[in-house]
C-alpha cells in the first residue's frame, strides 16, 4: 500500500479513527486535522515564522500531536520537554532553544510559571492547555485556534523535531538540524517509511500503543510514524505492565515501542495476570534505549513469540535493526546497519578502525546533518568525519552485526580491567527477588573503582544482609570474580525516567563526593 500520510488521508477518510485518550475518548482524523490546521493558523497570527520554535510541557494527549502535525507543516521547530525538569531546567531549554511559544499543561503550572519568566517569550505565545489563567501569565491554547479556518495553512513547508538530549551527563543539548525547503507530505511519508525496515506496511489493521511519554524521541516519533501509516494510536498516560496488556487485547494492538525496563516489569507480573490477557495480535513490538538482558528478550519471545525486534539509534540518529529471528541466532546482538546508508564503525581512542571482535567506541553514519545547539565543541568531539557516537562501547562480529558493553562513561576500570556494568546489571535480573538494578564504580584506594550494585527489591521482597548475601552468592556463581560486585546497597526505586532511562549520575555521585572520577 503506498503511503499517503496523515494529512491527505485525513482529509479523504475523516470518520477514520486516529487517537484513543488515555481517558478513552476517541479523537477522528479529521477532528485531528481541523486541529492541527486552526493551531497552524493561529501559530502564524501569533507572528511565529519558518525556523522560530514551539516547546511544549505536555502529558500524552491529543495536544501533543495537534503541536507536532501544525508545526511540522509550517517550519517551525518543535521541542518537547521533560515534565520531570525542574523549574530551572525548564528555563535553560526555553532559553538555549530559542523558543517563540510555549505549550503547557496546569499539571505542570507552578514550574511552568516560574521557567517561562525570563524567556522572552510574549505572553499572547505562552499557552495553558484549558482556560485563560489556570497557569498565571498563560493564555488559553485553545483561543489560538479559535475562529482559525480548518483548511491548510499556505505555503507549508517541512519542520524539524529540535529534540533536547536527556542529560545523563549533564545539561541536556538540543540536536538542531536545518529546516528544509521540502513538501510536509511528501517528506513525512519518507520519514514514516522507517516502518517498513521492520516489515510493518501502512493500513492493514495496524493499531500502535504508546506505553512512554511523548517528550522522548522514539515513543513520539514512532506515534507520529504510524499516524502517517494510517495506524490509528492508543496513548497511555504513564507506564503501567497490567495497564498495557489491557489496552493491547482491548484495542488489538498490533504494534508498539518498548523499553527493557518495561519487559522487565512485565515479566515479574504473577503468571495469573500475564495469562489473563490475550496479546496475540501483537506483530512488531519494537525496542531500544537500553541493552536488554539477554534472558529478559529470550523470555518474552517465549511469552509473546518472534514478534521482537531491537534497533540501535539516537536522538542524534542510527542505526542497526535485528529480527526476533537473527536475535535468536545471535543472542545479544542489537542488530546490523538497516540500510540506505546506514554504517557502523567501531573506533580506538586514536581513530582506527578496529576489526572484528575488538571493542571500541561505536560510531554511526551520519545520515542527516545535525549539531548540537550553542555546542561547536560538543559537536566536533562527537564526530570522526561522516560518523558520530553517543559513547557507547561495543564490537562488530565477522558479519557485522553490533554487540554493545556499555556507555564509554559507565565503564568500570579496576585494576586495570575494563569492567562493563550492563554485563552485571543482566545477572542481577534474573534473581526473583530483583526489582530493578544499577552498577557502577565506587572509589576503591587499592583497586582504583570497586564494583557496587545498588538494587531495588521486587514487590514484597524485604531489603537487609540475607538479601545482599543472596544476591551476592547469586553473582558469583555466574559472573567471573573480578565482574561480582563488592556490595549491594537497597533503594525503593532507582531513579529512572518515565521512559525507563536511568540517571545513574545521581546513584553514584555521592560516592565521588570529593573525589575526582576519570572521565
Amino acid at each position: 500500500m503506498e503511503t499517503r500520510g496523515f494529512y491527505r488521508a485525513a482529509a479523504a477518510e475523516p470518520d477514520r479513527l486516529a487517537l484513543v485518550l488515555p481517558d478513552g475518548r476517541s479523537v477522528t482524523a479529521g477532528e485531528l486535522l481541523a486541529a492541527s490546521n486552526r493551531l497552524a493558523h493561529g501559530l502564524r497570527a501569533l507572528g511565529l515564522r519558518r525556523g522560530d520554535c514551539v516547546a511544549m510541557l505536555l502529558p500524552n494527549g491529543a495536544t501533543n500531536i495537534e503541536v507536532l502535525l501544525a508545526t511540522l507543516q509550517t517550519g517551525l521547530y518543535v521541542t518537547p520537554l521533560n515534565t520531570g525538569l525542574a523549574a530551572a531546567e525548564l528555563a535553560y531549554v526555553l532559553s538555549d532553544s530559542g523558543a517563540r511559544a510555549f505549550v503547557a499543561h496546569p499539571a505542570y503550572a507552578e514550574k511552568a510559571a516560574e521557567a517561562v519568566e525570563a524567556s522572552g517569550i510574549p505572553v499572547q505565545a505562552r499557552l495553558a492547555v484549558g482556560a485563560a489563567g489556570s497557569i498565571p501569565g498563560f493564555a488559553a491554547y485553545a483561543d489560538v485556534g479559535a475562529g482559525m479556518p480548518d483548511s491548510p495553512p499556505s505555503d507549508r513547508v517541512f519542520g524539524q523535531f529540535m529534540q533536547y538530549t536527556s542529560g545523563t551527563t549533564g545539561r541536556p543539548k538540543g540536536v538542531r538540524r536545518d529546516i528544509l525547503a521540502a513538501d510536509p507530505d511528501l517528506l513525512a511519508c519518507l520519514l514514516s517509511d522507517h516502518l517498513r525496515r521492520f516489515g510493518i506496511e501502512p493500513g492493514g489493521g495496524n493499531v500502535h500503543l504508546c506505553t512512554s511519554p511523548m517528550y522522548h524521541t522514539a515513543p513520539l516519533a514512532f506515534s507520529w510514524f504510524a499516524l502517517h501509516f494510517e495506524h490509528p494510536v492508543v496513548l497511555m498516560a504513564h507506564w503501567d505492565p497490567e495497564d498495557a496488556l489491557r489496552l493491547v487485547e482491548r484495542h488489538r494492538v498490533t504494534t508498539t515501542h518498548m523499553v527493557p525496563t518495561q519487559f522487565h516489569r512485565l515479566l515479574l507480573l504473577p503468571e495469573e495476570v500475564r495469562r489473563r490477557y490475550d496479546t496475540s495480535s501483537l506483530r512488531h513490538v519494537l525496542h531500544a534505549a537500553a541493552p536488554c538482558p539477554v534472558d529478559v528478550k529470550r523470555r518474552m519471545l517465549e511469552w509473546w513469540g518472534p514478534v521482537i525486534y531491537e534497533y540501535y539509534g539516537a536522538t542524534e540518529g542510527g542505526g542497526t535493526l535485528v529480527t526476533p529471528h537473527e536475535w535468536l541466532e545471535r543472542p545479544g546482538t542489537v542488530g546490523r546497519a538497516w540500510g540506505s546508508g546506514a554504517e557502523v564503525r567501531i573506533l580506538d581512542d586514536d581513530g582506527k578502525q578496529c576489526p572484528a571482535g575488538q571493542i571500541g567506541t561505536v560510531y554511526l553514519k551520519v545520515l542527516q546533518d545535525f549539531a548540537y545547539k550553542g555546542d561547536e565543541a560538543k559537536t566536533r568531539e562527537s564526530r570522526r568525519g561522516d560518523f558520530f557516537t553517543v559513547g557507547d562501547v561495543g564490537h562488530l562480529d565477522a558479519d557485522g552485526y553490533l554487540f554493545l558493553c556499555d556507555r564509554k562513561i559507565d565503564m568500570i576500570i579496576s585494576g586495570g580491567v575494563n569492567i562493563y556494568p550492563a554485563e552485571i546489571e543482566a545477572a542481577l535480573f534474573m534473581h526473583p527477588k530483583v526489582g530493578d538494578a544499577a552498577v557502577f564504580g565506587v572509589p576503591d584506594e587499592d583497586w582504583g573503582e570497586q564494583v557496587k550494585a545498588v538494587v531495588e527489591p521486587a514487590p514484597g521482597v524485604e531489603p537487609g544482609p540475607e538479601l545482599a548475601a543472596e544476591i551476592l552468592a547469586f553473582c558469583r556463581g555466574r559472573l567471573a570474580h573480578f565482574k561480582c560486585p563488592r556490595s549491594v546497597d537497597f533503594v525503593a526505586a532507582l531513579p529512572r525516567d518515565p521512559n525507563g532511562k536511568l540517571y545513574k549520575r545521581k546513584l553514584r555521585d555521592p560516592y565521588w563526593a570529593g573525589r575526582e572520577r576519570r572521565i
